[in-house]
């Protein structure tokens, strides 16, 4: 290779060496400007002005993460339709509405039988009620 074909590549290779620089001469200001004053009340891993008790180990609900894992997966699918919203006009316009409009209200409904899946199962709800059937015992 010759050396002109180096001169692409050399932007990035300067960007490189100024980021390494950034980094290690913040490093390096920290390292020598911070205050270094350890205590007893430091070195404990949990200091925010309450005593850790216990285990770290503790259960949680898991409703808190199938609520934010429905929202996740509806909000990306709905940010999915914006593309397609953007560019219908020139759809419409080289005679691919129809097809386009097919396929948009086919994602809708998909989306809304998701939702109310979801909704039926009670997996929306904050607190879940569970009805316990009165049998009676012979």
């Amino acid at each position: 290779m010759t050396p002109t074909s180096f001169d692409g590549l050399m932007p990035v290779v300067i960007f490189m060496g100024i980021a390494v620089a950034l980094f290690w001469g913040g490093h390096f200001a920290s390292v020598l400007l911070a205050p270094s004053k350890p205590s007893h009340l430091k070195s404990t891993p949990y200091e925010c002005g309450e005593q850790p008790v216990g285990s770290a180990w503790s259960m949680f609900n898991v409703r808190f993460y199938v609520v934010g894992l429905i929202f996740i997966i509806f909000d990306v699918e709905s940010v999915l339709m914006f593309p397609v919203a953007a560019i219908f006009r020139e759809l419409n316009d080289m005679g691919q509405g129809a097809y386009a409009l097919i396929i948009f209200l086919s994602f809708i409904s998909v989306l809304i039988e998701g939702i109310a899946y979801c909704w039926k199962k009670g997996d929306l709800d904050w607190v879940k009620s569970f009805q316990v059937s009165h049998k009676k015992r012979s």
